[in-house]
């Protein structure tokens, strides 16, 4: 098989395209050839060495997200056989022509969605599911303030906000992802001036739960934008991962500061949120109520680029790695 290999950590003189053996899957794992796989911040920031795969994962191939077909089953596989279109998570992997996956990891691919669709989805829809509905308990009537809204996870979570009922607040710094944010169904905030903002849209009252997907740039603001008994949990650092917090204003509010990732979880772990997106999230997709939103896609030979451009700002939506011809 054909992998995107990091063989050390720094820039994108340690990335290469490598013949691999394609693995054969064992106990609960499926085989999967890989059509459109997402690349993601957490390849780069694992290419610099910063961000290292867990125990059991490829630890020179990364990959996060995919869409294929089942080829192959291990022994104790039950919910899939070979030819089933499938979508899901991996520790690392998954920017490769194959991958195996545990067969809990993935889920079924919606008809109506093509294999490129489908590879925007695990990451961004999953990770904005279990961080805002799962963590945070986003319910109807509430309040949302996405930090960073037209990335793949913040449109995401955008539309699972308001899929929930609540008013859905999404932050930007350009003309063209207001006009995103807008047609998505939220409210656009500027990004110079949060906390006023956010404080006038809501009486002064606050966000019940701000996603935080930049990191260190957007505090304090994000304590003054958030109302009280509010919950603000972070998920992309991206911008910075080092701050001052006021816990003076924490306590005032009695509010919950929380992070969280999806990569370094157990399989039972990864399981229940596949579950919980599966009840909640996959039938709005299959509707077409909710669509996953695509910047751009890379060719294999294009992956040094494709490593340029996740990590540079102004996306509108997922960036895929083509692996349809690999």
């Amino acid at each position: 098989m054909k992998a995107v290999t990091f063989t050390g950590a720094g820039g994108n003189d340690v990335v290469a395209v490598e013949e691999r053996p394609t693995p054969e899957p064992v106990g609960e794992e499926v085989l999967v050839r890989i059509r459109y796989a997402g690349i993601n911040p957490a390849d780069v920031m694992q290419r610099e060495g910063n961000y290292p795969p867990p125990p059991g994962a490829p630890q020179d191939i990364p990959g996060l997200e995919i869409s294929g077909e089942v080829i192959a089953c291990g022994a104790r596989v039950q919910r899939w056989s070979p030819g089933d279109r499938v979508f899901g998570l991996l520790a690392g992997g998954g920017l490769a022509d194959h991958a195996l996956v545990h067969q809990s990891s993935v889920t079924r691919v919606p008809d109506d969605l093509d294999d490129r669709e489908a590879a925007a989805v695990p990451q961004a829809f999953i990770t904005a599911h279990d961080a805002i509905r799962s963590q945070a308990g986003l319910t109807m009537g509430e309040t949302l303030l996405v930090q960073g809204a037209t990335g793949g996870v913040g449109t995401a979570a955008i539309q699972i906000g308001l899929a929930t009922g609540a008013r859905v607040l999404g932050v930007t710094r350009s003309d063209e992802g207001r006009q995103l944010v807008t047609e998505l169904g939220a409210e656009a905030i500027n990004d110079d001036n949060v906390a006023d903002e956010v404080g006038e849209a809501t009486q002064g009252k606050g966000a019940d739960v701000i996603l935080e997907l930049v990191g260190a740039p957007h505090f304090p603001a994000n304590l003054d934008a958030l109302a009280v008994q509010g919950r603000i949990i972070v998920v992309g650092v991206g911008g910075g991962a080092a701050t001052e917090v006021a816990l003076m204003g924490l306590m005032i509010k009695r509010a919950t500061l929380r992070g969280t990732v999806l990569r370094g979880r157990s399989i039972e772990e990864k399981a229940l949120v596949v579950r919980g997106f599966e009840r909640e999230v996959l039938p709005h997709l299959a509707s077409g109520a909710m669509r996953p939103l695509i910047d751009r896609s890379f060719a294999l030979d294009d992956i040094k680029d494709a490593f340029d451009y996740i990590a540079a700002p102004g996306k509108r939506g997922k960036v895929l790695l083509d692996l349809g011809d690999a």
